[in-house]
């Protein structure tokens, strides 16, 4: 009966032991037995061991403790009592195998992770004397010295041994989750400085002489200095050596110093029956390995002042004295930091630092990238990096920033506003995961590692499993694990290339440092140098936007001094700041504005072009903040296609039950696409036939979109679907696709009654349809105005508004004129009814494309007609000269030319029949009806004019044919379309008059031989 009992209880042991995460359950059972671990009195322990993250390397080290522990039972007792020490100790054995190693030659320091001590982190100073004490050393003196006879085995050995006690406690509040990252890191940082201290009291005992000739003082640098330091990990330092008084030689006090520092080095990194503890790393000294080991503070000064590399700086910014001479590591700290953080305005800095990282991530061995967690990509130097390139960005100006450890410099980088709040948290959790990983990692033996375990071997597997576990990873640890791991890089790498590469870092790095932050006077002075004609005012501005502590405060103060250089590169930088404050001030409180902003500067650079330039883009943006968003990139500024743009009108039309909303709605789209057409021109993205073709095409939509309004509102109002059909016919620049910011919508109505319909009710529905139209366009709003204008159409105004299809017919078949036909090359069906579109163009083909060509009368009248507008229509003192429209060699001069050869070669050369005119000039060359190179003359004439036309518009906001006589509008022409005053030479405007004289000269002696056959 005993035996099946027996039986049945390590059956059910064995199973509890497997659902607690035991892999050999077996060999748990015997290890139990060994450890005189019972089931049920001592389940706690069980579980404690179960719930680590190897319980079968926990029990197994358990079992060793309890063989080598002087009073096993106390042991086991204090375990059952104490949860706290259950849970620290069981930690412990189950993922450090060096600590477990450690408790077996030490059975006695289990102790050391029980009590109040066990709880809490000491402060730095109580680490140091601490340490201090063990190797006999006095903590209050200046300059402490080692007892060499205050441990058997010599105070170097008992240093290390108490340095791995201290590290075992630390684990156990570690793995436990009582301590913080961060504190866990900065503990280890105060301990390595502790042992430094300690040791260099050690070295003191072995060179007296040394000691007394000299001042030494040991500088933190890495994670050591940043107070961020892993379980082990290289202690990099640099020694700064003075004579210990004047009476001293400065070279003798030199050769002390590396004698000291070399001593000091070997304590830590020996090895003996406590293994090694980490190595002392001077390499980031001067001069690196070939340079002194210690050096006094001049030469330090004197070496970054003239020789440092900029990755040099970048090491300096965790820079810390953790050890010997207080006063001396204080006075280096004071000559190096202002050095540091003026570093960024270095030329190349930011470049240099980019190119540091990329080398870094190029020398990885083949095959380990995607394992290593610091240097590969999404790993540690990721994160590193970023911080550390933003903080020596903007740490110029804000001593916040200038902080050691990277989780804390993250957390002000976000507070001020440098790095968005979720990106911030992004990074710093990603940060946390990986050095936890890290930590992990390097607990399990006690040395240096930064490679995740390979999968592809069983010990792999394990490794992971195990790493798994402790992260609590418990279901499917190594899975779970490497999907996490994965997913962190990811987010990681994404964020380095958004923050590391983005291009404000260059731009404030290029400012002078005496620009970065001026008082009111230097301000006002650099406003002034800068081109802006009221300084006062744009201190103001500055002023409002830059005021308080608000997170859009701080963002803006980083930007502003970088978009002054901006304004001030456009015509008008008065109006350029004033028009950032109002849009600014309209979005402040939007969060992804100053996102926007800050991590795209070329929105910001855009901003400032387009707002210091264009009164006409300013205004439509004011009108609708948000529509910076198209900023972008280049892709934003494209022109859409006009399916696109119906397909939104329609929409527009299907949300609003009125229709003068619905209009209202579609009105606003085409102020957005005016606005992406002019800022694509102001940035030149586009050019004069894109801008044709976008402004057309959103005219186009927005006219179709008022006459289906139009039409359902005079059904509803007559209470039956209309009895006609009509077509909204685009003549001049709007049906040639070339219409212009300022343009009217030139149009000819023509209506069809449906079969069975009463003309002259067709003809009244039409009318009231086209009324309504119009006073839907016309609406008072804050959109531009969309005029359209029937001047055109047959009998001009004279003449009926709307006329029937065959009405035009009996017209044109009777009444036609030598000035419609050539009117009609302009004529192209733009909204209404498809099907009469077509029938109407059908119908003037022949009359604008005449078989025969045109007669000599017809050409006499066409020709009387262009001298007499030149002569009646040009105004009143308006120089002919820079006349852009009706002037010599202007849009007229070469508009006409092609028109003539449509009128006299259309029917023969259907290349001909387009209503365009740059793509009928190219017919025409192609057809040898004109010469290339007066061809490409007009060209250049009519590009020329049509962009001096748009930049009008653009510059002042309203429409002007001419070329400013007003020097300042003038220049702000020539500033929006790329002119550049010469160093030495003329200035912008001049260069524009000379190019536009020139090219239009040329245009006029070509139009004169070929319009007028001379």
């Amino acid at each position: 009966m005993g035996s099946v009992v027996t039986r049945e209880r390590l059956g059910t042991t064995v199973g509890s032991l497997a659902r607690r995460g035991f892999g050999d359950t077996a060999r748990a059972g015997r290890l139990m037995a060994e450890a005189g671990l019972h089931p049920e009195r001592h389940a706690d322990i069980i579980a404690a061991l179960g719930a680590t993250a190897d319980p079968d390397l926990a029990l197994l080290g358990l079992t060793r403790l309890l063989e080598r522990a002087p009073d096993p039972e106390e042991v086991r007792a204090e375990l059952c009592a104490d949860p706290d020490l259950r849970a620290r100790l069981a930690g412990v054995l189950g993922a450090s195998a060096a600590l477990t190693d450690h408790l077996v030659r030490h059975p006695e320091d289990w102790r050391e992770l029980r009590g109040a001590d066990a709880a809490r982190m000491p402060e730095a100073a109580e680490a140091r004397a601490g340490l201090l004490h063990i190797v006999g050393a006095d903590p209050t003196e200046a300059a402490p010295v080692a007892d060499p006879g205050v441990a058997p085995d010599g105070p170097a050995h008992a240093l290390r041994v108490a340095y791995r006690r201290r590290v075992l406690r630390l684990a156990g509040r570690d793995l436990t989750g009582a301590q913080r990252l961060d504190e866990v890191a900065a503990e280890l940082a105060d301990l390595a400085a502790a042992m430094l201290e300690a040791s260099l009291a050690v070295a003191r005992a072995e060179h007296p002489g040394d000691a007394a000739l000299c001042r030494l003082a040991v500088i933190g640098m890495g994670k050591c200095g940043g107070r961020e330091l892993n379980y082990v990990s290289d202690v990099d330092v640099v020694f700064v050596a003075e004579p210990a008084d004047d009476g001293v030689d400065e070279q003798a006090a030199l050769r002390a110093g590396a004698r000291l520092a070399a001593a000091m080095m070997r304590v830590p990194g020996s090895t003996d029956g406590e293994g090694t503890l980490w190595q002392v790393d001077a390499a980031l000294r001067p001069e690196g390995k070939n340079g002194p080991l210690v050096r006094p503070l001049s030469g330090h000064v004197a070496y970054y002042q003239r020789w440092a590399k900029t990755w040099e700086f970048q090491a300096l910014l965790k820079t810390r004295p953790i050890a010997g001479d207080a006063e001396l590591g204080a006075a280096y700290l004071d000559a190096i930091a202002p050095m540091v953080w003026h570093a960024a305005g270095r030329p190349n800095f930011v470049d240099d630092v980019q190119a540091m990282r990329r080398r870094v991530e190029a020398q990885l061995p083949p095959g380990e990238a995607e394992r290593q967690l610091k240097l590969g990509p999404g790993g540690l130097r990721d994160i590193e990096f970023c911080v550390q390139l933003l903080q020596l960005v903007h740490g110029r100006t804000d001593p916040a920033l200038r902080s050691g450890g990277t989780l804390a410099a993250l957390e002000e980088l976000s507070r001020g506003g440098y790095v968005g709040r979720q990106d911030a948290a992004g990074l710093a959790d990603a940060y946390r995961f990986l050095r936890r990983v890290e930590h992990l990692l390097q607990l399990f033996r006690l040395r240096r590692t930064h490679l995740l375990p390979d999968p592809g071997t069983p010990a792999g597997q394990e490794e992971l499993r195990r790493l798994g576990r402790a992260l609590g990873f418990t279901a499917n640890p190594v899975t779970d694990l490497t999907t996490a791991w994965r997913r962190v890089a990811g987010d990681v790498r994404r964020l380095h290339e958004k923050l590391f590469y983005r291009p404000l870092l260059n731009a404030v790095a290029r400012l002078p440092e005496d620009e970065v932050r001026l008082s009111a006077e230097q301000a006002r002075a650099r406003l002034e140098a800068l081109g802006f004609v009221d300084p006062a005012g744009a201190l103001r501005h500055l002023e409002a936007l830059t005021s308080g502590v608000s997170r859009r405060a701080a963002i803006q103060r980083t930007l502003l001094p970088v978009m002054l250089g901006w304004f001030s590169d456009a015509p008008d930088p008065d109006a350029g700041l004033l028009g950032f404050r109002q849009v600014s001030d309209a979005l402040g409180t939007t969060p992804w504005y100053l996102r926007l902003l800050r991590d795209d500067v070329r929105v910001a650079e855009r901003m400032a072009w387009l707002l210091g330039t264009s009164r006409y883009a300013t205004d439509l943006l004011l009108r609708a903040p948000e529509a910076v968003a198209i900023l972008t990139d280049d892709a934003g500024l494209a022109r859409r296609e006009a399916a696109g743009l119906a397909a939104e009108a329609d929409a527009a039309l299907r949300r609003h039950d009125s229709a003068e909303n619905a209009v209202a709605a579609v009105r606003a789209l085409r102020r957005r696409e005016l606005l992406r057409t002019a800022a694509a021109d102001l940035l030149d993205i586009t050019g004069v036939e894109g801008v044709g073709e976008a402004i057309t095409a959103i005219s186009a939509v927005t006219i179709e979109a008022a006459l289906r309004c139009a039409t359902s509102r005079v059904a509803a109002q007559r209470g039956e679907e209309p009895c006609t059909r009509l077509c909204v016919v685009g003549m001049g620049r709007f049906g040639g696709r070339e219409l212009t910011y300022a343009s009217d919508a030139d149009v000819m109505f023509v209506h069809e009654p449906l079969p069975g319909a009463d003309p002259a009710a067709a003809t009244e529905t039409a009318n009231a349809i086209v009324r309504e139209l119009r006073r839907l366009l016309e609406l008072p709003a804050a959109d531009p105005p969309l005029r359209v204008d029937a001047d055109l159409r047959p009998e001009g105004r004279s003449g009926p508004m709307v006329r029937t299809l065959d009405s035009y017919a009996a017209y044109y078949r009777r009444w036609s004129a030598a000035w419609e036909s050539q009117a009609l090359l302009r004529a192209a069906p733009m909204a209404g009814d498809p099907g009469l579109g077509e029938r109407f163009t059908e119908l003037i083909d022949p009359i604008r494309y005449p078989a025969d060509g045109v007669d000599e009368a017809a050409v006499r009248e066409i020709r009387r007609l262009k001298a007499r507008m030149e002569a009646e229509r040009l105004p009143r003192g308006a120089d002919p000269a820079l006349h852009t429209k009706l002037g010599r060699g202007g849009l007229s001069d070469v508009e006409w030319v092609v028109q003539l050869l449509q009128l006299r070669h259309a029917h023969a050369v259907p290349e001909l029949r387009t209503t365009s005119t740059l793509p009928a000039l190219d017919a025409a060359v192609a057809a040898d009806l004109l010469d290339p190179e007066d061809g490409a003359i007009l060209e250049l004439a009519w590009r020329l004019a049509s962009r001096v036309r748009g930049a009008v518009m653009l510059v002042r906001g309203r429409p002007g044919d001419s070329i400013p006589s007003d020097l300042r509008d003038r220049s702000a022409v020539a500033g929006a379309l790329g002119y550049r005053t010469e160093e030495e030479g003329e200035g912008a405007p001049e260069l524009l008059i000379q190019d536009y004289r020139r090219v239009a000269r040329r245009a006029r002696t070509v139009m004169e031989r070929v319009f007028y056959d001379s």
